[in-house]
């Protein structure tokens, strides 16, 4: 029996906590004129859970950038509202859920952009990806580097260990900045600046 000393054991523990995390598979696609960021997740859950998180006001608030004021798998008019403690107030946006296919399918307006919310099966995993077409292209990798820490907590909540949702300037002190850099890369595009 080989043992580990308490020191080489604390260098390992030390590695492993300063390693990059693995990115989301990306891509860029052109969709009439627009940039469209294609980004894939796989959770642990079924299709009707991951379902559940993407649709329910009460769901998205435990992890998304926003909730709604109503349940989003219906077809037709929303608002969601931005969820940020960095602001003096909530910031609504007009939503329109243009597709609503449980649970396969989401499509639904976010500002100027339109996201699109995919469910498949991928062995043992629900495969989430989500289609973003960008009003600024110049956000591409933001955007991607926020959805990536989105996703992280969203799979705590999914397996019963809910993290803090990671919104606004929270991102900073949860790796936002390498990440934007880390996803411009994978994109082929430069990173976003946020001023």
């Amino acid at each position: 029996m080989v043992r580990q000393s308490s020191r080489a054991r604390l260098q390992t523990l030390e590695r492993a906590s300063t390693a990059e995390p693995a990115l989301a598979t990306v891509s860029r696609e052109n969709n009439n004129g627009r940039t469209t960021v294609v980004l894939s997740w796989d959770f642990s859950a079924s299709r009707e859970r991951v379902w559940q998180l993407l649709t329910s006001p009460e769901q998205l608030v435990a992890w998304a950038p926003f909730t709604a004021d109503r349940d989003l798998s219906q077809v037709g008019r929303a608002v969601l509202r931005m969820i940020d403690e960095d602001t003096s107030g909530p910031i609504e946006l007009a939503c329109v859920v243009f597709a609503a296919d449980p649970p396969q399918l989401l499509e639904h307006s976010w500002a100027a952009d339109t996201l699109a919310w995919r469910l498949s099966v991928a062995g043992a995993l629900t495969r989430l990806t989500l289609h973003q077409t960008l009003a600024d292209e110049r956000m591409a990798s933001a955007i991607t580097a926020g959805w990536h820490l989105c996703l992280v907590v969203a799979t705590s909540v999914l397996g019963g260990h809910p993290a803090p949702p990671i919104r606004g300037m929270a991102a900073l002190e949860h790796g936002w900045r390498q990440l934007n850099e880390r996803y411009a890369v994978a994109l082929g595009v430069p990173a976003s600046v946020i001023a």
